[in-house]
């Protein structure tokens, strides 16, 4: 049974998850989507920079919380020989290069020109961290931190889609942008998404090694919570790709209503993957015995 302070890391890792795949979605999107996201630009940025410094917070308060989680004692998150211990190992690397590359996403969301590519590339920076701790990196596989950088970039490209969106389809008058950013997004995700579907199951049975840890330990149980809150993600998807989009193209406007209901739905789903993706990175330690 977890204690309060593994309550409270994954908590924060969960915000962790949120701020950096919405704030690298954003950037992203502004970068492939730039005619129809036109209007939208100063509050996405707005978006992205609430987005980027709640993530620097949480890998703040993350780190601090591994020293709490060691010790078992509100002291660990200010004890300087305990937090100098987690900064020498990988923990810090990553916490280095996770605070790194959020500093050159909200640089990049200031400068004009060059910022796109600047906030891009830190996105990438702070994508890439997330591959030196935890199970991927535990295995020592190069390629499976590659597939998990394919993975994450898929997933914050998808959440970053789904505001802007939402925001046009809440427009009448704007309803030809969302309906033309809904198709080609739709175009676009028909290659991201399986395979993002496909990078997940391969580091899910990296990781989990068989159908029966699946279903007998506490890890494969939440991974099964976190597939099938996807399945509801990929089903609202679904939905606006072949009813709502097409309608709105045609100047329905009770589609666009349905699209933000959608759109809604979506945001549920992806927050109950990020929690079950904390809980798998933080709560549930390694993985089954006996996995790769």
């Amino acid at each position: 049974m977890p204690d309060g302070w593994e309550l409270a890391s994954a908590f924060a890792q969960f915000l962790l998850y949120l701020g950096v795949l919405g704030s690298i979605g954003l950037v992203l999107v502004r970068v492939v989507f730039v005619r129809e996201t036109g209007g939208l630009r100063e509050a996405m940025t707005r978006q992205a920079t609430g987005l980027a410094m709640l993530a620097l917070l949480a890998a703040a308060i993350g780190f601090s919380l591994k020293g709490a989680v060691m010790t078992g004692e509100p002291s660990g998150m200010t004890d300087p020989e305990m937090l100098g211990l987690l900064w020498q190992t990988p923990v810090g690397t990553a916490f280095v290069l996770c605070v790194a590359g959020l500093g050159l996403i909200l640089l990049g969301l200031r400068l004009p020109g060059i910022g796109l590519p600047v906030a891009a590339a830190g996105g990438l920076i702070t994508l890439w961290s997330f591959s030196l701790v935890g199970h991927v990196a535990d295995t020592g596989a190069l390629w499976l931190r590659f597939l998990l950088l394919a993975h994450l970039a898929g997933a914050a490209f998808w959440i970053g889609v789904l505001s802007p969106l939402r925001t046009l389809a809440g427009d009448r008058e704007n309803l030809s942008d969302a309906a033309g950013l809904g198709q080609r997004f739709g175009r676009i995700a028909a290659v991201t998404v399986p395979v993002l579907i496909a990078a997940g199951i391969v580091m899910a049975w990296q990781m989990v090694g068989g159908i029966e840890p699946l279903l007998t330990t506490a890890y494969g149980l939440t991974l099964i919570a976190k597939i099938g809150a996807v399945a509801c993600l990929l089903a609202a998807a679904a939905a606006n790709k072949l009813r709502f989009v097409p309608a709105m193209r045609a100047g329905d406007g009770k589609a666009a209503a349905a699209l933000r209901r959608s759109i809604a739905v979506e945001w549920t789903a992806i927050c109950l993957v990020l929690l079950a993706t904390a809980a798998l990175t933080t709560l549930q330690g390694t993985p089954p015995e006996g996995s790769p």
